[in-house]
């Protein structure tokens, strides 16, 4: 019988890989689980929030419709921001697809910093009666936000769309969009809660009982030995989600450092000066000539769409695997997989910058990095403030505005922010992430592209630092022949430059010489 049982193992195992392999292919696609579903997102005019609303139009044609929260700006009321949206170039495929698109874009007037989201009692039932997927991408990401506004965006607006979402009929999942920097004051980040160093509800009353200015003072001790209030407010929130893992499918997705798209919709948009971004544009301008960094430093930079098209899929895992406190959906989403060095994005931002200038360049790209304190001050005093003091004396002698330095001060504050994390690094542990992506079939790692480890960042860089000249500057591609032009003159006059200080310090330093001999 034995030997029966063994001869026949390779058939039978055969079999049930075929079965198993049958039921996978089988299963059905991310997109078909967003079928005649309705979608709430918070955040949805935003950089995350704009690319999720395109790509679930998109690739998923059978959404009935997609809720966004929008408050009115700048005197301009909800239809006047739709279509201020939906005119982006970021739409621009979508548009030729479907051009009755927006009419699947319902409005809804909030604003996340009230309580309740500032949403009205007759938007709140619509909302209870149709959505089924929650996506929390609303955030204040600014590393310097003052604390009291860093709450109210960041915390309980996350503790009352919750409550908002128990409400729901029909909830299938419910997606937090945290960051992978939430819990970095841990040397070692998994994929599981942190407790941080206040309760959320307290630190809520602490925000409605104290004026900004109090609040501001105190929030050096608040914070303690998070790097500011962006990622400290993260942190607290994640434990507002901790509360209630028992209630709804509720999921946190983390991810890493987001920078502009790969391929979709279309290569290389961005539409904000966030991060390496904002680093890439000084020095590629030819204003920011040195950075705090340890280039040794992995960067954990991840593509915009490739992270949007990851908390799609970690909404579809969410709705498909309701799991215990134990395991509980987080998924860190990082590219500690696939990753790239300071030093190696630094290669190819000054490789591109000659390859790709910018006819906007006001001088000739020429960048250091150093983890050094001492010599990143002393280079910030000679090669950026002394020159802006110099040049903005020469503009207010010839009757014209000084700008270099409210220039230098805006770039030194964007260093400063940065600086933590380009000089520390993390080791992060992303199981759950890697298992999730072998659960999807082949089509769908095509369709929702989103697995790191295939990145080809060789194939990225040139994208990135397009989608820079194009979308940040306005910079087309085809000014691109006299921008070689400049670059030259900018580069030859920059080496002529350096010629005369060299010479004009030896004929000092001789003057002293020949004054004592």
């Amino acid at each position: 019988m034995g030997k029966l049982l063994q001869g026949n193992a390779p058939e039978i195992i055969n079999e049930n890989n075929t079965l198993m392999s049958e039921m996978i292919e089988c299963a059905p696609t991310i997109s078909k689980v967003y079928d005649h579903q309705s979608i709430f997102i918070t955040g949805g005019t935003g950089f995350i929030g704009k690319l999720l609303t395109e790509k679930l139009l998109r690739l998923c044609p059978g959404i009935i419709c997609i809720y966004v929260l929008i408050r009115t700006k700048k005197g301009k009321n909800l239809l006047q921001r739709i279509d201020e949206l939906v005119e982006d170039s970021l739409f621009a495929t979508l548009r030729e697809e479907q051009p009755k698109f927006q009419n699947r874009i319902v409005p809804i007037e909030g604003d996340c910093s009230f309580p309740n989201l500032g949403i009205s009692k007759t938007d709140r039932n619509t909302l209870i009666r149709e959505v089924s997927i929650v996506f929390n991408v609303a955030a204040t990401v600014k590393f310097n936000e003052k604390m009291k506004s860093a709450i109210a965006i960041n915390i309980p607006s996350l503790r009352d769309l919750i409550s908002l979402s128990k409400e729901m009929m029909k909830l299938k999942t419910f997606v937090h969009v945290s960051t992978a920097f939430a819990n970095c004051t841990h040397d070692l980040i998994d994929e599981k809660f942190y407790d941080p160093n206040l309760d959320a509800e307290e630190l809520i009353d602490l925000m409605n009982l104290l004026n900004e200015k109090l609040l501001d003072d105190i929030t050096p001790q608040l914070i303690g030995t998070y790097p500011n209030t962006y990622v400290f407010t993260k942190s607290i929130a994640e434990s507002v989600v901790k509360k209630h893992v028992d209630s709804i499918p509720i999921g946190i997705f983390r991810p890493a450092i987001v920078v502009p798209t790969y391929r979709e919709p279309v290569p290389g948009w961005i539409d904000n000066l966030y991060g390496p971004v904002g680093i890439t544009t000084s020095v590629l301008m030819g204003l920011m000539r040195i950075y705090y960094c340890d280039g040794s430093v992995k960067a954990n930079l991840v593509p915009a769409d490739l992270t949007v098209n990851g908390l799609i899929v970690s909404a579809w895992d969410i709705a498909n695997n309701r799991r215990s406190k134990q395991d509980f959906p987080i998924y860190n989403y990082v590219s500690n997989d696939n990753p790239i060095t300071y030093d190696g994005f630094i290669e190819m931002m000054l490789k591109y910058g000659k390859l790709i200038p910018f006819k906007k360049a006001i001088w000739c790209h020429s960048f250091k990095i150093t983890k050094c304190r001492p010599i990143y001050l002393f280079y910030i005093f000679f090669l950026h403030l002394l020159p802006a003091l110099l040049i903005d004396t020469i503009a207010v002698s010839v009757g014209k505005q000084p700008r270099l330095l409210g220039i230098y001060n805006k770039i030194h504050q964007m260093s400063n922010a940065l600086g933590y994390f380009s000089t520390n690094e993390w080791m992060y542990i992303n199981k759950k992430w890697n298992g999730l992506m072998r659960k999807l079939t082949s089509e769908d790692r095509k369709l929702f592209f989103c697995d790191i480890k295939d990145l080809i960042w060789s194939d990225y860089f040139p994208t990135y630092f397009l989608g820079i000249r194009k979308y940040i500057l306005k910079d087309p591609i085809e000014t691109l022949p006299q921008a070689l032009i400049k670059w030259q003159r900018l580069y030859w006059m920059h080496q002529s430059l350096k010629l005369v200080i060299v010479c004009g310090f030896l004929i000092f330093i001789w003057a002293v010489i020949s004054k004592f001999v």
